[in-house]
């Protein structure tokens, strides 16, 4: 009789073992922190500079002076107009977001100053299924424009997004050309907008409101494209550079204006609202 004998060997290739996933442990130089050592430090690794997602709110505060925001439209909240369900039902993927990031959708408007200069803030927040624009978000920036147009002040806006919400269908299609035309009317109004592109920036986002700043600035390391690396290797069976798709190389190729250290944005951002407030 013939036993068969199971390998039961091992292939390490004397590599350590992965560090274990923690959301506040860097991925490149794997230092952990505490909430509050990152919310001190901008959500900024101390070690090696890698920028951690940072909540709308915290964002807000940290460019506004202390305050100084007001926000507005703070009551619209997403519904269910198409009754979608895929695993689960929409409407209970918003109360699950609502809960977790305690906002009423993927994106917080308002007015503030920025060293005492008068702005619009329109922030988009990663946290909230993705960042993804539906509606609500779309009518949310479309409002921060006209609040903007109206008071005669610059809009800042920070985005994060993985493009538009599957769950709205043709209705999120519709907030790409609804948002370009709030902006037009923006700069009709001879007011300006700067956006800050954090990770990720892509799809639908970044293919309406996020490429028509005056002034484009994006954080070290952000994905800025239509898709991912991955769909794309996938689609056209090629290698693709090492920064493809990251901010470098979007500043390489002229698609941005400058790549700012989270840490830089406040001054940054006053500094380009005092030259626009100059006379000319």
């Amino acid at each position: 009789m013939t036993v068969s004998k199971i390998d039961v060997s091992i292939e390490t290739n004397d590599k350590p073992a992965p560090p274990p996933k923690h959301p506040n442990t860097c991925p490149r130089c794997h230092s952990h922190y505490r909430d509050d050592e990152l919310e001190a430090a901008l959500w900024l690794c101390a070690q090696c500079g890698h920028h951690f997602p940072m909540r709308a709110r915290a964002r807000v505060a940290s460019l506004a002076d202390p305050g100084s925001f007001s926000e507005e439209a703070a009551d619209l909240h997403s519904e269910d107009p198409l009754q979608f369900f895929d695993l689960r039902p929409y409407t209970e993927r918003i109360a699950e977001a609502e809960m977790s990031t305690g906002l009423a959708d993927a994106i917080v408007i308002g007015q503030a100053t920025v060293d005492g200069r008068q702005a619009e803030l329109a922030v988009m927040d990663f946290a909230f299924m993705g960042g993804s624009m539906g509606s609500v978000v779309g009518e949310k920036f479309s409002r921060a424009c006209d609040s903007a147009a109206e008071r005669g002040v610059p809009l800042v806006t920070v985005t994060s997004s993985g493009g538009a919400r599957m769950q709205e269908g043709i209705l999120s299609l519709m907030q790409l050309p609804k948002t370009v035309c709030a902006v037009e009317d923006l700069h009709d109004a001879g007011q300006a907008m700067v956006v800050v592109m954090a990770h990720p920036t892509t799809a639908g986002v970044l293919a309406s409101f996020a490429s028509l700043g005056d002034i484009l600035l994006a954080e070290p390391g952000a994905l800025i494209a239509f898709t991912g690396p991955r769909v794309v290797q996938q689609t056209t069976r090629e290698k693709l550079p090492e920064d493809f798709g990251l901010a470098e190389q979007n500043l390489r190729f002229g698609h941005l204006d400058a790549i700012v250290p989270r840490d830089e944005l406040r001054p940054t951002i006053s500094r380009l609202l005092r030259l626009f407030d100059a006379p000319v």
